[in-house]
């Protein structure tokens, strides 16, 4: 077994038995994360002044988990790949609602409330995605999400910004979503269907289409050549690497 090997065994079993802050530190110390760990027990995160994280509850091992998570791409180990996306798929099944098998997490994913996000086989979420989850977020298998794209599951009330309004948004089996683009609350994108770059999605998407445009508009059916799930080859990188 390889050092790095070793490593990922070692933070695996230290959050599997639960993150506590002796957990927290030994992860750091793996990270080489210089951090005053007298602090820990007393530390905030954005997500714990959120509303619906007060609704819902933030266990003192979230906030941990959802701590490492973030702390990760400030460390010269995000750059490892081979240590980083296993790293994150680890915390990952332990903070998100569900998470499936094979689940690849760029640098710099970010998201709020990591209980309302479901998670499906074969997912791949690209550089700088950010999941506003306060709705719930369910993504299917073989979902891609490519680098930039952000996904809305509320919004403030015109008259009174205390009032807020949640809707989940869906992304089916097999769909893509490319760079840039933006999807509101409310919204499903449909099975194998494809968001262009730079699309605002504000209304669900059809199965088996692609969409493009500021409002995003359905341009014409997938091009799929009778492929349909697996024969799509909804293959994320070199060699199937990490989907194995």
């Amino acid at each position: 077994m390889s050092k790095i090997d070793n490593l990922l065994c070692k933070i695996e079993d230290i959050v599997s038995k639960g993150i506590t802050k002796n957990g927290v530190i030994d992860i750091l110390n793996v990270l080489q994360c210089s951090f005053p760990f007298e602090i820990l027990e007393e530390i905030e995160l954005y997500g714990d002044y959120l509303p619906k994280n007060q609704e819902i509850g933030f266990s003192q091992e979230k906030r941990y988990l959802h701590f490492l998570w973030d702390v990760l791409d400030k460390s010269p180990m995000c750059l490892i790949s081979n240590f980083s996306i296993p790293f994150r798929r680890i915390l990952a099944k332990k903070m998100f609602k569900s998470c499936g098998e094979n689940f690849i997490a760029e640098e710099n994913v970010r998201f709020n409330i990591p209980d309302n996000i479901e998670v499906g086989d074969n997912v791949f979420l690209n550089r700088g995605v950010f999941i506003d989850s306060k709705g719930g977020v369910i993504l299917g298998n073989s979902v891609v999400i490519t680098e930039g794209v952000t996904i809305f599951t509320h919004s403030h009330l015109e008259h009174d910004h205390f009032l807020r309004e949640y809707s989940p948004v869906i992304v089916e089996d097999y769909a893509k979503i490319y760079s840039n683009s933006t999807i509101l609350p409310g919204v499903t994108i449909g099975k194998q269907s494809i968001v262009a770059a730079c699309s605002l999605v504000d209304k669900s998407v059809e199965a088996n289409s692609l969409v493009a445009g500021v409002p995003a508009k359905e341009m014409r059916n997938r091009k799929t050549f009778d492929n349909s799930e697996d024969e799509l080859n909804h293959i994320w990188l070199h060699n199937s690497k990490f989907q194995q």
